[in-house]
């Protein structure tokens, strides 16, 4: 029966075959078909032309169950098979036909057909050679030669491949092989050789879509998948290549080579995803560590080391490990100039050394390849700032302290440079000035340090005590001493009696 929501496919390639059938009531009659059968031949012929294939196969099955004779239901059966892109079923189909009723070329040609596109030539070749012999129709006649001549040109042209394959010659191989299989685009042999060209020719990609043709165009093929798993472990993607190894140990989990490439596989990839869950959870020293573990696993393959520095590249400058940073990420740099992320960690690492102007060719590096990066752009911008910034007063220079220092190395520093710069420790009036001005900054730079608003501008690039970026005047620590401290020491002309508080 019609289902009311079934809907069509389009027959494509099937559609010669299809035609085929509605020429068939002359069989029909000599087959005897009782009138069930009939019934159902006629109910999938129709399903069938409206594209409903499951409908109609099921159609089809139920008249061979009725009459396992009748070759009529066999070849419509096939059609739907090929329509439905199982070829296998349709050749097994075909030759029930053709063992029912020996002098159906139709069928005979279309058979030999199929064989031709699996790349079986001497089964294509008989069955061509016994349509010519058979009195076939001008038009039969004329498509078995024509494919008697293809399948003579695709053997010669397969030794031609086969011979430039063993000289080495794997560009002229593959040049053969695309021809031979823009006909045999079934015969997983022929893919997988081309497979091997692509190879050795370092196109791993194209490689790889041939070996997943050839795991769908044969059956237990083991050795396909755990090529296909090798070249993804050897472009770096632990993950493809462990999936596709699995694949291969389901149809074999004694093999081998599979059962040694899973458990490498699955030791890197464990690693990998360790050391990604240590960065998100801001273990940057642990995922460090792990991404050593990663190179040691594997040392062979140069993808892994390389993906392993870029992480620790990467760890380094959000751990505030500047020099370590600068160091790995450079090295990196070297090998990829264009490597976003890596320039980008750099710079931040620059900025942490004080060292803005390479901060910023970073920056500028990163966005040329890069345009539309908010993050690259935020950074250049704070970048610009700070070197701007350090062109004037650099409250991190003048405490001598790291730009990631804890606020009782703030205080530590401070104190000690007050402590040295205090104008009470000075005798002229020419070296008070300068400690003046030099315990003026050591201040400000206490200030604002230990002041996380303030500090957090300055981190920005902003000055919060530079008069230009302030409305309503500057502060006062860009004041007079006087000023300050609300009283002149130095204007009795007697000796210098503030003395010091430190907080």
């Amino acid at each position: 029966m019609v289902r009311p929501g079934a809907r069509g496919r389009p027959l494509g390639s099937a559609l010669p075959l299809l035609l085929v059938l509605f020429d068939l009531q002359y069989q029909g009659a000599e087959c005897g078909i009782n009138a069930e059968v009939e019934k159902q031949l006629e109910m999938g012929k129709k399903l069938l032309a409206a594209g409903q294939l499951a409908d109609a196969l099921s159609h089809f099955h139920t008249a061979i169950e009725g009459d396992s004779d009748n070759y009529i239901a066999y070849y419509r059966r096939a059609t739907v098979y090929l329509a439905m892109g199982k070829s296998k079923a349709a050749i097994r189909d075909l030759s029930k036909v053709v063992e029912l009723k020996q002098d159906f070329t139709s069928a005979r040609l279309q058979r030999g057909h199929l064989l031709l596109k699996q790349g079986k030539f001497d089964e294509a070749d008989k069955d061509f050679k016994t349509v010519l012999k058979s009195n076939p129709s001008d038009n039969e006649e004329q498509e078995a030669r024509s494919r008697l001549m293809k399948s003579d040109e695709l053997q010669r042209l397969h030794s031609q491949a086969l011979s430039e394959y063993r000289q080495e010659d794997y560009a002229a191989a593959i040049t053969l092989l695309d021809e031979i299989l823009a006909v045999c685009l079934w015969d997983a042999e022929l893919r997988e050789l081309r497979a091997e060209c692509y190879m050795k020719e370092g196109e791993l990609g194209k490689a790889i879509n041939d070996l997943k043709a050839a795991t769908k165009l044969k059956s237990d093929n083991t050795e396909a998948f755990y090529k296909i798993s090798t070249i993804y472990y050897h472009l770096g993607d632990h993950e493809l290549s462990l999936s596709e190894v699995r694949e291969c140990l389901k149809l074999d989990q004694d093999h081998k080579p599979c059962f040694s490439h899973y458990k490498q596989v699955k030791k890197l990839n464990k690693q990998i995803i360790s050391a990604e869950e240590l960065i998100k959870e801001g273990r940057y020293t642990d995922a460090i560590s792990k991404y050593e573990s990663v190179m040691k696993t594997e040392p062979d393959v140069p993808v892994y080391a390389t993906e392993a520095k870029k992480r620790i590249c990467h760890c380094f400058s959000k751990n505030q490990q500047s020099a370590e940073a600068i160091k790995a990420c450079t090295e990196i740099l070297q090998l990829e100039p264009s490597n976003v992320n890596a320039l980008k960690d750099r710079a931040e690492a620059y900025l942490l050394e004080e060292m803005y102007e390479e901060a910023v060719k970073d920056y500028e590096t990163a966005q040329a390849n890069s345009e539309n990066d908010q993050q690259i752009r935020e950074g250049l911008e704070r970048a610009q700032k700070m070197l701007k910034q350090s062109q004037k007063r650099d409250y991190y220079k003048i405490l001598g302290i790291k730009r990631n220092a804890r606020k009782q190395e703030i205080i530590k520093a401070y104190r000690k440079l007050a402590s040295q710069w205090h104008p009470d420790n000075f005798q002229s009036e020419e070296e008070k000035k300068q400690a003046e001005k030099k315990f003026i900054d050591i201040a400000a730079a206490k200030e604002v340090l230990t002041d996380p608003e303030m500090r957090k501008k300055f981190d920005a690039g902003e000055d919060p005590l530079d008069a230009e970026s302030q409305q309503g005047g500057g502060h006062p620590f860009h004041r007079s001493w006087n000023t300050w401290q609300g009283f002149n020491p130095f204007g009795s002309g007697g000796p210098f009696t503030f003395k010091f508080h430190y907080s």
